[in-house]
């Protein structure tokens, strides 16, 4: 070793200097729900909440917005392998080494496969391993009675065919008895199975407002909120119009319950929780360092 360079491993060591450690690149991701995207900025999520939630970035550059057909079996190559394939190529990209996934709805199921199925594709330990945590808002991780409603043909098929799709595999599997066999035999984090690799905090809807005298019912869409207030009618008492709390609650843990943090306790309906209501963006955005 050249003297110089001895003198200086030495004088780091009597100061008890460390080696510079290279800095954390945090990056977030927004995995959309059931549904075919191309642009899942615009037709799904909108920008208001993708840019309240990115200024809590570091690099505000450091987000993706997903875009994938979910219409499919979770496990499918259009549903995870597209994920896969879109958190792989942002990693890499941006040099991400901490990612947090923002997952809504059916999104959680897609994501927790993933998470729950480490040697079925190639591209899946290294998001896990660079995963730092999931927030899935209004996950349907134990499923809907109201997909069981669409698949039997009801007349639920018209009602709800802006909000689930039609017969389409995702909604098929988000049949509650289809789900409970998933989350048995090939997913972790429910009851009874393995805990995933990364903590996986539900943020969960509890009811729905549609009054129209409400100017807070207007917020995602006062017809939207209108549907999901018929359709909570045969669910249980603490739902989103969608999905009740339970199933919102089955896997992971729980961050919160809507009112306990919204601003003025505000519930959040099943399509307001993948928008900027009620200060939502803002509890998403302080939470992505923390």
């Amino acid at each position: 070793m050249h003297s110089t360079a001895r003198r200086s491993s030495a004088l780091a060591l009597l100061l008890g200097l460390q080696p510079a450690q290279a800095a954390e690149v945090i990056g977030v991701a927004f995995v959309h729900g059931t549904g075919v995207h191309t642009n899942a900025t615009r037709d799904y999520w909108q920008p208001g909440i993708i840019d309240s939630v990115r200024q809590g970035l570091p690099d505000r550059r450091n987000h993706v917005v997903i875009s994938c057909d979910f219409d499919q079996y979770m496990w499918k190559p259009k549903a995870a392998g597209c994920l896969a394939d879109q958190l792989t190529g942002f990693i890499d990209r941006r040099g991400i080494t901490q990612l947090v996934v923002i997952t809504h709805s059916n999104g959680g199921n897609v994501m927790r496969w993933i998470l729950s199925n480490p040697t079925y594709d190639r591209r899946y330990p290294k998001i896990i391993r660079t995963v730092r945590k999931v927030t899935a808002l209004a996950p349907s991780s134990a499923g809907t009675p109201l997909a069981d409603a669409v698949i039997n043909g009801s007349t639920f098929e018209t009602s709800l065919g802006w909000l689930l799709g039609f017969r389409n595999d995702a909604v098929r599997q988000q049949q509650v008895g289809h789900m409970a066999t998933y989350n048995a035999q090939n997913l972790y984090g429910t009851a009874g199975r393995p805990a995933l690799p990364t903590p996986f905090r539900a943020v969960v809807g509890s009811d729905v407002d549609s009054s129209p005298t409400d100017a807070d019912s207007y917020c995602g869409g006062y017809a939207a909120n209108l549907g999901l207030e018929f359709t909570q009618n045969w669910l249980s008492s603490c739902s989103d119009g969608f999905l009740d709390c339970s199933s919102q609650q089955a896997a992971g843990s729980v961050w919160f319950i809507d009112t306990a943090r919204t601003r003025g306790a505000e519930p959040l309906s099943h399509n307001q929780s993948r928008r900027a209501c009620f200060g939502l963006g803002t509890l998403l955005r302080n939470d992505l360092t923390q």
